[in-house]
Protein backbone atom coordinates (compact mmCIF):
# COMPACT_ATOMS: atom_id res chain seq x y z
CA UNK A 1 0.00 0.00 0.00
CA UNK A 2 1.57 3.53 -1.14
CA UNK A 3 2.02 5.77 1.40
CA UNK A 4 -0.06 8.70 1.79
CA UNK A 5 1.24 12.01 2.06
CA UNK A 6 -0.37 15.52 3.60
CA UNK A 7 0.54 17.35 0.83
CA UNK A 8 -0.67 20.87 3.20
CA UNK A 9 2.11 19.40 5.85
CA UNK A 10 4.58 18.48 3.07
CA UNK A 11 7.66 21.10 2.24
CA UNK A 12 9.36 19.39 -0.28
CA UNK A 13 12.55 19.07 2.62
CA UNK A 14 13.39 22.65 1.09
CA UNK A 15 16.76 22.53 3.53
CA UNK A 16 17.61 19.41 1.32
CA UNK A 17 19.14 19.06 -2.13
CA UNK A 18 17.13 15.95 -2.34
CA UNK A 19 14.19 15.25 0.02
CA UNK A 20 14.72 12.66 2.42
CA UNK A 21 11.72 10.66 1.45
CA UNK A 22 13.80 10.13 -2.15
CA UNK A 23 17.26 9.89 -0.24
CA UNK A 24 15.86 6.86 2.29
CA UNK A 25 13.54 5.11 -0.30
CA UNK A 26 15.22 1.64 -1.06
CA UNK A 27 12.89 0.97 -4.01
CA UNK A 28 13.39 4.77 -5.17
CA UNK A 29 9.68 5.40 -5.58
CA UNK A 30 9.23 8.96 -3.85
CA UNK A 31 9.93 11.89 -5.77
CA UNK A 32 8.59 15.75 -5.94
CA UNK A 33 5.45 16.67 -8.11
CA UNK A 34 4.95 20.39 -7.59
CA UNK A 35 7.51 20.39 -4.40
CA UNK A 36 5.44 18.12 -2.44
CA UNK A 37 6.46 14.49 -2.13
CA UNK A 38 4.89 11.89 -4.84
CA UNK A 39 4.90 8.02 -4.89
CA UNK A 40 5.16 7.29 -8.47
CA UNK A 41 4.49 3.61 -8.40
CA UNK A 42 2.22 2.86 -5.67
CA UNK A 43 1.87 -0.72 -6.51
CA UNK A 44 5.67 -1.31 -6.07
CA UNK A 45 5.77 -0.22 -2.75
CA UNK A 46 6.11 -2.49 0.00
CA UNK A 47 5.80 -0.38 3.29
CA UNK A 48 8.88 -0.20 5.09
CA UNK A 49 8.25 2.65 6.63
CA UNK A 50 11.04 4.20 5.70
CA UNK A 51 9.83 7.48 4.48
CA UNK A 52 7.33 7.95 7.11
CA UNK A 53 10.14 7.58 9.38
CA UNK A 54 12.10 10.23 8.20
CA UNK A 55 9.88 12.94 7.17
CA UNK A 56 10.85 15.85 9.23
CA UNK A 57 7.19 17.49 9.40
CA UNK A 58 5.62 13.96 10.06
CA UNK A 59 3.87 14.60 6.36
CA UNK A 60 3.85 10.91 4.85
CA UNK A 61 1.92 7.84 7.26
CA UNK A 62 1.96 4.55 6.10
CA UNK A 63 -1.65 2.81 5.36
CA UNK A 64 -2.16 -0.05 7.08
CA UNK A 65 -3.43 -3.12 4.91
CA UNK A 66 -7.15 -3.99 5.88
CA UNK A 67 -6.40 -6.91 7.80
CA UNK A 68 -4.06 -4.91 10.35
CA UNK A 69 -6.59 -2.07 11.03
CA UNK A 70 -9.87 -0.62 9.33
CA UNK A 71 -9.17 3.00 8.60
CA UNK A 72 -9.15 5.39 11.10
CA UNK A 73 -6.06 3.47 12.82
CA UNK A 74 -2.88 4.66 12.20
CA UNK A 75 0.75 4.02 13.65
CA UNK A 76 2.83 6.78 13.70
CA UNK A 77 6.57 7.04 14.45
CA UNK A 78 8.32 9.72 16.23
CA UNK A 79 12.11 9.38 15.72
CA UNK A 80 14.69 9.62 18.22
CA UNK A 81 18.36 9.67 18.30
CA UNK A 82 18.84 6.83 20.10
CA UNK A 83 14.95 5.70 19.80
CA UNK A 84 11.51 5.91 17.99
CA UNK A 85 8.68 6.08 19.86
CA UNK A 86 5.54 4.17 18.13
CA UNK A 87 2.31 5.98 18.62
CA UNK A 88 -0.82 2.90 17.83
CA UNK A 89 -4.29 4.48 17.49
CA UNK A 90 -6.72 1.87 16.55
CA UNK A 91 -10.11 1.75 15.47
CA UNK A 92 -12.02 2.87 18.00
CA UNK A 93 -9.74 5.96 18.89
CA UNK A 94 -7.72 4.08 21.62
CA UNK A 95 -4.13 5.19 21.72
CA UNK A 96 -0.95 3.31 23.09
CA UNK A 97 2.70 3.96 23.01
CA UNK A 98 5.70 1.76 22.28
CA UNK A 99 8.91 2.63 22.39
CA UNK A 100 11.94 0.66 21.09
CA UNK A 101 15.71 1.43 21.26
CA UNK A 102 17.27 1.43 17.72
CA UNK A 103 20.91 2.11 19.36
CA UNK A 104 22.48 0.19 21.89
CA UNK A 105 24.17 2.36 24.58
Amino acid sequence: MPPKINLNKCDGCRAEEEPLCEQICPGNLLTLKEGKAYCRADRDCWDCMSCTKICPQGAIETRLPYQLGYYPAKLIPRVGTNKIMWTCVDINGKVERFVVKTRND
